[in-house]
Parts: C-alpha cells; sequence; structure tokens
C-alpha cells in the first residue's frame, strides 16, 4: 500500500481534529472521503470506528475496528479499542483476547496503554490496571487526564493518600480542572474552608458548562458537610444537582411504565410457569437503591475465605438482552422485559455464569454488586434459582437524599431533582413490596440502620443465611485491600458507623419537596 499524498494525509487529520472537537459530521466527512479514494487505509478506518464510538454506533465501530485488523494485524490501538468495546458488552473472552494481542504488540504509546488500563479496570482487574496507568504516568509525565485516571484507581484500590497527592498535582497543573477539585474532595476530609475557597471562586468560570459546574459544586457540597456548615452544604448540592440535570434526560413517563410492566408480568404464577433455570449455586446479589449499605454489605461478605467480590456487573443484563435478542440502546425499557419474560432462563443463566468466569475468582462462592439489579430480581429468580439474593433498605430520606448528593457518572438519572428523586422511590418501594408478596422467602432483606448501629448480629445472622459458616474477619471488611470501584471506595475502608443515619434532618427545611413527596405516598421519612 503506497503512503497517502499529502492532500489525502491533511484530509484525515483534519477529521481526526474534528473528533477531538466533537465534530462528528465533519470527522464522519473526512473519513468517507478518504475512503473513497483509499479503501484500504487503516488509519482512516480507525476513524471511522472512533466516531462510531463517539456516536455509540456500536456495531459500525466493531466493523471498522475489524477492517482496521484485516489492513494491520499489529494496529494495538484497534486491537484495544476492540477489547474496550467487549469488555462493556459483557463479552469478556473477546475483551481478553484483544488485551492478550495489545500486549503481543507490546505498544508504547501512552494512549494505547492508558485505554488498556481503563479495559482491565472494566474487566475488576484494579491492581493490573493501577500498574498500567503508573507505566503511563511514567511514559507521559504531566498529561493530566493520564494523571487522573492513576488516581481513581488509587482510589479504587485504597492508596489513598497516593491519590490525594496526584489529585492535588493534577490541581497545580491544571487548577480549572473540574474533576479533580471533585477527586479530592471525595478522597480526604476537609479540615478548613482553604479549598473550598478555590472552588468557589473556579466556579464561576464555567459559565454554560453545567458538566464542569456539577462537579465543582458537588465537591463544595461534600467539604462543607465535613465541616458542619449545613447550609453551604445544601447550597452547593442543589446547584450541582440542578447542573447535572441539565446535561441528563429522563423519561419518567418511561420509567413508570417499566416498573408497571415488571409488576403486571413479572408474578408468582410467572415463575411457577418457568422452565428449569441454571443450578450453579455461586453467584451472591447484593441489590437495591445505591446508596444504601450495598457496599458496607458487600465487604462484610466478600471478606468471608470462600466470596470473592466480583465487583458490580453488567452482565445479567447483557445475558437477558442476547437471550432475549432485543435491540434497543436504552439500557431499560418496557419491550426488553416483556421479550426477558419468555426467554429461556436457563440460556440466561449459563450465559451469566460464562460471562462472569474471569471475573469471580476461585472460591466457591461471588458477590455480584450492581445496586440496580432488584430490576432484575424475578429474572434473577428464574435464571440461577440457587443463587441468593441480599436486598438493602434503609430509610426513605435518607436514601433519597443520599442520592441527590451524589454526583453518578451515567446512571441514576432520576437523583437530580428533589420529587423526581422521590417519585422513582416510591416506585422502586412498590416494585419491592409486589417482589415479597410474590416470591416470599425467595431473597434477604438487611436494614442498613440496624447493621450500621450494631453489625456483628446482623453480619453472623446474614453468614447464617447464606449457608456459611461464621468468620471473625468478617467483622474486618475495613481492612481489606481488595479494589472498591464505587461511589463508596474511600468510606468502606472505615469500620461501619452511624453518622450518616438521619443526616436529612439537617435539610429537613430545604428537604421539603422530596419529604412532602414521599409522604403523600404514605411512605415513612426513617
Amino acid at each position: 500500500m503506497k503512503p497517502p499524498d499529502q492532500q489525502t494525509a491533511r484530509r484525515l487529520q483534519e477529521g481526526f481534529d474534528a473528533l477531538n472537537r466533537g465534530q462528528l459530521d465533519i470527522a464522519a466527512n473526512a473519513c468517507q472521503q478518504v475512503l473513497a479514494e483509499h479503501p484500504d487505509m487503516a488509519a482512516a478506518h480507525f476513524l471511522v470506528g472512533l466516531v462510531a464510538v463517539e456516536g455509540d454506533e456500536r456495531r459500525v465501530a466493531h466493523r471498522a475496528f475489524k477492517s482496521v485488523l484485516k489492513l494491520d494485524a499489529n494496529h494495538a490501538a484497534a486491537w484495544a479499542q476492540l477489547a474496550r468495546l467487549n469488555a462493556s458488552e459483557g463479552r469478556i473472552a473477546l475483551a481478553e483476547d484483544a488485551l492478550k494481542e495489545v500486549r503481543r504488540i507490546k505498544p508504547t504509546d501512552p494512549a494505547v496503554l492508558d485505554l488498556t488500563g481503563t479495559v482491565l479496570n472494566q474487566l475488576g482487574e484494579y491492581e493490573t490496571a493501577k500498574a498500567f496507568f503508573a507505566a503511563v504516568n511514567r511514559a507521559a509525565p504531566g498529561q493530566t487526564p493520564y494523571m487522573m485516571n492513576l488516581a481513581n484507581a488509587l482510589v479504587f484500590n485504597g492508596d489513598i493518600d497516593d491519590a490525594v497527592e496526584v489529585f492535588r498535582e493534577v490541581i497545580r497543573i491544571d487548577p480549572r480542572s473540574a474533576q479533580p477539585h471533585w477527586g479530592l474532595a471525595n478522597a480526604v476530609k476537609a479540615t478548613d474552608t482553604q479549598h473550598i475557597a478555590q472552588m468557589r471562586a473556579l466556579v464561576t468560570k464555567y459559565p454554560g458548562n453545567d458538566c464542569a459546574q456539577s462537579f465543582v459544586y458537588y465537591a463544595i457540597g461534600k467539604e462543607c458537610e465535613d465541616l458542619e456548615d449545613w447550609t453551604g452544604a445544601f447550597e452547593a448540592f442543589s446547584a450541582g444537582a440542578a447542573s447535572r440535570r441539565r446535561t441528563v434526560e429522563f423519561d419518567e413517563a418511561e420509567e413508570d411504565a417499566l416498573f408497571g410492566l415488571i409488576r403486571e408480568r413479572f408474578t408468582a404464577d410467572w415463575l411457577a410457569g418457568c422452565a428449569p433455570g441454571d443450578p450453579d449455586p455461586s453467584p451472591i446479589f447484593v441489590l437495591g437503591q445505591p446508596r444504601t449499605g450495598t457496599t458496607l454489605i458487600e465487604r462484610v461478605i466478600t471478606s468471608h475465605s470462600l466470596v470473592h467480590s466480583a465487583g458490580e456487573l453488567q452482565q445479567f443484563g447483557l445475558a437477558t438482552r442476547r437471550v432475549s435478542q432485543y435491540v434497543d440502546r436504552k439500557r431499560f425499557s418496557p419491550g426488553l422485559f416483556e421479550a426477558a419474560a419468555t426467554s429461556d432462563p436457563a440460556k440466561i443463566g449459563a450465559l451469566y455464569l460464562q460471562t462472569t468466569a474471569r471475573m469471580r475468582g476461585t472460591t466457591p462462592y461471588f458477590v455480584d454488586k450492581l445496586p440496580v439489579n432488584y430490576l432484575h430480581l424475578p429474572l434473577i429468580l428464574a435464571a440461577l434459582p440457587n443463587a441468593k439474593i441480599v436486598h438493602l433498605v434503609r430509610g426513605a430520606m435518607d436514601a433519597c437524599f443520599s442520592s441527590f448528593k451524589q454526583l453518578f457518572a451515567d446512571a441514576y438519572l432520576h437523583s437530580y431533582e428533589q420529587r423526581e428523586m422521590a417519585r422513582h422511590h416510591i416506585r422502586y418501594r412498590e416494585l419491592m413490596a409486589h417482589f415479597r408478596e410474590a416470591f416470599p422467602g425467595r431473597f434477604i432483606e438487611i436494614h442498613y440502620e440496624d447493621a450500621a448501629r450494631d453489625l456483628e448480629p446482623h453480619a453472623r445472622a446474614l453468614i447464617s443465611q447464606l449457608g456459611l459458616e461464621w468468620e471473625d474477619r468478617c467483622l474486618n471488611f475495613h481492612e481489606s485491600d481488595s479494589g472498591v470501584a464505587t461511589a463508596s471506595a474511600v468510606q468502606v475502608r472505615q469500620p461501619a458507623h452511624t453518622r450518616s443515619i438521619g443526616r436529612w434532618r439537617r435539610y429537613a427545611e430545604q428537604l421539603t419537596p422530596m419529604h412532602d413527596t414521599l409522604t403523600a405516598a404514605g411512605i415513612p421519612a426513617e
């Protein structure tokens, strides 16, 4: 293949530049022009793949990266992109195969190494990912995006002091960057107002940038809470939530329809009429609303010598989608659950077990701690009838406020407006009440407040209900050095405490819309 002429090279570079600016149409047009004249140009196919990834055109992205590799089997970046796509889709074996190719090629490009670390994080290999991110930062020091990935990996692995140093260095290099301020605020307890003052000055520099503002406002709120400045904390949380709400699309009517369909479709009669599922007893699902103690209970369970922490896995939902052959970009929809209701439970269970095989360790049992799996509870009962399910329950106002004051990545889109948050919680409560009636005795319930106030008896009871012998190490979960890739990564390094119980009362007046919406539905605050 002859090298491209200057005009073609320039056009291709314009395409990459447009992609970096977020101008996908211009980038796609550049690809088309180049490929029309040079259909065997690997770089042009690679740009097609990158544009497709940004546009969430996954099938196009797969085809494009595979086209690159047909032309150049040693294109490490294409292998790394395929690894990321496959990992995010639950195709773990394919992701690992692609990573093997990356390692075979032994790339030195920091961007490829950084992406490899990102995929390893997706696969739950937090220690290995941290090593890759550290290598990237040695190869390309002072690059703040790479530094942020390293800092986040350090938090996941419990290296909090090291993470704080990196966050502070990123802020020194680029004080206008919003995300490191949020990372720093969540990694260490504030002892004075110095950082708050710096962030309050910074937030005014983001006119129209709701994403950046939300990071800084949530960071201010967290540090104000550290200092017991409750007024300042709520003002910041509220401003952050409003900024974040403007960046997401939450279809409440569709969520209401989804919850209604699940209640109507998944009944005791439905489960009784299902074909047998996969009998494997190894999975333990810990689920519920976010910020309700799921990480605390997961750490108690996985401190047991017979249980491995697999993290927050997307694999059950992905297995359901693949077996039901339902195609929809939305993660949850009424159509998906309608299709899943008539799918073969054994195939869902078997595919789930197959795609989690490399993530659940070598112990007899493993915990999948994805809170939103509560939506899949009937499907789990059918697909994996011998699995254990642990549902966390927390007081309504504490649960809702804890989500409202947390900045999530791309989930829980209902949590950024008080009434929307409360109405979601009402739907969730109604759904769980239905599950208790339809499937009595099929899942274990733990009340967060009870466990936090007196952990040992509740931990002992839980371990017994899981069919395990008690081990004292289950009370020393905070001493574990295993990775925690959740919003509770810092808190879970501490013993159980009661400081967050009833915290919403500090903000009772400001939370009137949330409180009134819940109580009008007959749900008590506590």
